[in-house]
């Protein structure tokens, strides 16, 4: 560690740092010797026993030296092969290693904790160790030094190991508030960088108001010309007709500067908020240090044989995330342990190995931290559940037999649920997956159960990859834009009044063969009336198995990324709402506390408040824009050209190239395909063939835009069947709107 990181921690910080890290690397090291003797493995724990040492001598911690030097004697008799290490002196190093960390997190109060309790363990520790090596070998002493050639190998005792090289790599200290900090301004620059999209659009308008001016002018210009006037007025005419080509000339140079600035803007802004986060990122492996050491242990007091398997150490997961995890994780494998893993004897009744295996993955998956954790055991007998479901009144024999195997698996996470009928100190009193699963949401994470009988049980944990981030469902209510969390939806739809009906005086509908209330979020939040209109009534489904409602919103505004602002603490806690975030124009949207708006409900249901929608008035919908198809290999001009469509309102999906746009054809329904000409696996003329050739398709407007704009391949392409034939380097101006407008007129129809 380097001068400019000692300067940021004391001693006793740096010899508790020192200590930890190497009491991982020992831990570990131990389990794998128990597993599989390997001379790197012991090699590699009395390094770390030696460094630890050579902390405690330099910060005067001398109960610290003892315990590790008894520790490398041990090490340096099984590299002579004088001991083996068997479980037992596993035990007891393990046991050393426990001790050590005591010590350091001891290490301010030390003398304290010694004159209370610490002395007489440590002499135990000593003692023990000791004696277990001059039982194996008369020769062994605890004083016995290692070959010249072995203690060559490590650093000289007492020091630390000095890295002289400035790393760029190396650890410096941050608070987790300035963190926060630069990751939240990070973010408000990410938004302020998209509103420039939309102030270049305001100029593109301006242009066009210019170029119909100019037009304007020209008229005149030409009438005047015709029937004559004074020179002194033709001549300020033609000065007026000079300044505006100048105008409408600068205009469009200051358009091109301002894309290109607005592209390196949005890259830097985009760049700065990623790296931002990633100073926010830690390796999976920070949360699962130790893990392995638990399940052993808690394995043995069990009388199982079992190890953990983990992957995906590396996987790079938000600070936040990762410390709320380690309770559910804890939960799920020590329920691994208890509930799925079989005894030796029944393992090998079931023709199993003896040992059983517990596996703790992560990885990034579809733009979300995918955490996995599953057993071989004997996994869950589904007709067992489902008796016990029935059992215990949850639902009756007839619905039960309707039950799929996750529906089953999911009773699993109701308050209070447990396949154990006695109790033990590790499971079957009641707190049971309930725990994982609320926690779980807290984060906007999700679940899945999957179980084989005879083979074991896996529980998929989905989660964002950042608190700071949140994919979000924006809606409208009371006039007003609202973001739902994503991973609190259950599905969105547009519910016809005829399908209302009403049960106990309260409205609900049919979904998914169940009755679901009908709530006006309005009431909820506060903000103002929504009424249903002849269009339908724009729900979102949000609650679980036991607690479901449909809310009704004035309109669905599609799915956004948003950068979470916490609000400030002095508001305190405001009803219904989580957070605020920005929108891609600056303007400020509310993030929706799910769960409080679902006790909300219950609120207003209990007293008997909850209003009902009015099937009349003027609930606007969202018109469905037009869809674009767009077909390029470049991922430059694909952007370019769905940020400009967007602009004017139309729904734009992309494709990578001809191939690939084929495939959406074939599977989507579009008003409109824009494509280039040479792409990989399939060229715009041979996509254009196939549509125009194909009965249900070729009725499909199609638009080429190509760097070609000779008048060859202008001939190829509408020889090909295309309705337009446009060169890219007409993207700056309006040309390329244009040309979409005359093929399929305006985003939204009047």
């Amino acid at each position: 560690m380097n001068a400019d990181d000692m300067r940021d921690a004391s001693m006793l910080d740096l010899f508790r740092l020192e200590v930890e890290t190497q009491a991982q690397v020992m831990s570990s090291g131990l389990l794998a010797i128990e597993r599989s003797a390997s001379p790197q493995d012991l090699e590699a724990c009395m390094r770390a026993a030696h460094s630890i040492k050579g902390a405690a001598r330099i910060v005067g911690i001398q109960a610290g030296v003892d315990v590790t030097h008894v520790m490398e004697d041990c090490f340096v008799s099984a590299q002579q092969g004088k001991i083996q290490l068997g479980p037992r002196r596993i035990d007891q190093l393990l046991h050393g290693v426990d001790l050590l960390q005591r010590i350091a997190q001891s290490a301010e109060d030390l003398p304290l904790w010694q004159a209370c309790e610490g002395r007489k363990e440590i002499d135990s520790f000593l003692q023990g160790l000791q004696n277990s090596l001059l039982q194996a070998d008369d020769r062994a002493r605890e004083t016995q030094t290692p070959p010249a050639a072995t203690r060559n190998e490590l650093l000289p005792a007492g020091e630390f190991q000095q890295d002289k090289t400035e790393s760029a790599d190396r650890m410096l200290r941050v608070t987790a508030a300035h963190l926060n900090q630069l990751v939240s301004l990070s973010g408000e620059s990410l938004v302020e960088s998209r509103w420039l999209p939309a102030f270049n659009e305001s100029l593109l308008r301006l242009k066009r108001l210019q170029h119909g001016a100019t037009q304007a002018l020209e008229t005149l210009y030409d009438s005047l010309r015709e029937n004559g006037v004074a020179a002194t007025q033709f001549a300020a005419l033609q000065d007026s007709r000079q300044q505006l080509d100048a105008c409408q000339k600068m205009l469009t140079e200051r358009l091109a500067e301002l894309e290109s600035f607005e592209r390196r803007n949005s890259s830097r802004a985009q760049r700065l908020y990623d790296q931002a986060l990633a100073s926010r990122m830690r390796p999976f492996a920070d949360r699962v240090a130790g893990y392995d050491r638990m399940v052993r242990d808690l394995g043995r007091s069990l009388g199982k044989q079992v190890r953990l398997a983990i992957s995906g150490e590396t996987t790079q997961v938000d600070r936040d995330i990762l410390e709320q995890m380690e309770a559910p994780l804890v939960h799920l494998l020590r329920n691994a342990l208890d509930h799925g893993i079989e005894t030796a004897p029944q393992r090998r009744a079931a023709g199993k190995d003896e040992e059983g295996e517990i596996r703790l993955s992560a990885r990034h998956h579809a733009g979300l931290l995918q955490i996995t954790v599953s057993d071989d055991g004997n996994g869950i007998d589904l007709e067992q559940l489902r008796t016990s479901i029935v059992a215990r009144g949850l639902v009756d024999n007839t619905t039960s037999a309707r039950l799929s195997d996750a529906e089953l698996l999911h009773f699993l996470l109701l308050p209070g649920f447990s396949m154990r009928d006695t109790v033990t100190e590790i499971s079957g009193r009641g707190v049971g997956l309930d725990v994982v699963h609320n926690m779980l949401k807290r984060m906007r994470g999700t679940i899945q159960i999957f179980s084989e009988h005879g083979r074991g049980m896996r529980f998929q944990l989905q989660l964002p990859l950042t608190l700071s981030l949140v994919r979000s469902l924006l809606v409208s209510i009371g006039g007003e834009p609202y973001a739902f969390p994503l991973a609190y939806v259950n599905r969105t739809m547009v519910l016809d009044k005829e399908q209302i009906e009403m049960l106990e005086g309260r409205q609900h509908f049919s979904f998914e063969e169940r009755q679901i209330g009908l709530v006006a979020a309005s009431q909820i939040l506060q903000s103002g009336e929504s009424t249903a209109s002849d269009d339908g009534i724009a729900l979102v489904v949000i609650g679980d198995m036991g607690q479901t409602y449909g809310l009704q919103v004035d309109r669905l505004l599609g799915e956004h990324m948003l950068v979470v602002q916490p609000l400030d603490t002095r508001l305190g806690k405001i009803k219904d709402v989580a957070a605020a975030a920005l929108m891609e124009d600056g303007t400020p949207v509310l993030i929706l506390d799910v769960e409080d708006m679902l006790h909300s409900v219950d609120k207003l249901i209990a007293h008997g408040q909850l209003d009902k929608i009015h099937e009349g008035g003027s609930l606007q919908q969202l018109k469905a824009s037009k869809r674009v198809l767009v077909v390029d290999d470049s991922l430059t001009v694909r952007e370019l050209e769905r940020k400009l469509l967007s602009s004017r309102g139309y729904t734009v999906r992309i494709a990578v190239d001809g191939m690939d746009g084929w495939n959406a054809l074939r599977s989507e329904a579009f008003d409109l395909v824009i494509t280039d000409i040479d792409m990989p696996r399939m060229d715009g003329i041979e996509l254009v063939t196939l549509i125009k050739s194909n009965l249900q398709l070729k009725a499909i407007p199609v638009m080429i835009v190509s760097y070609k704009d000779r008048p060859e391949d202008r001939q190829r392409g509408l020889e090909a069947g295309a309705d337009y034939y446009l060169a890219k380097a007409s993207f700056h101006d309006e040309t390329l709107l244009q040309a979409v407008e005359d093929l399929i007129g305006e985003a939204h129809e009047a």
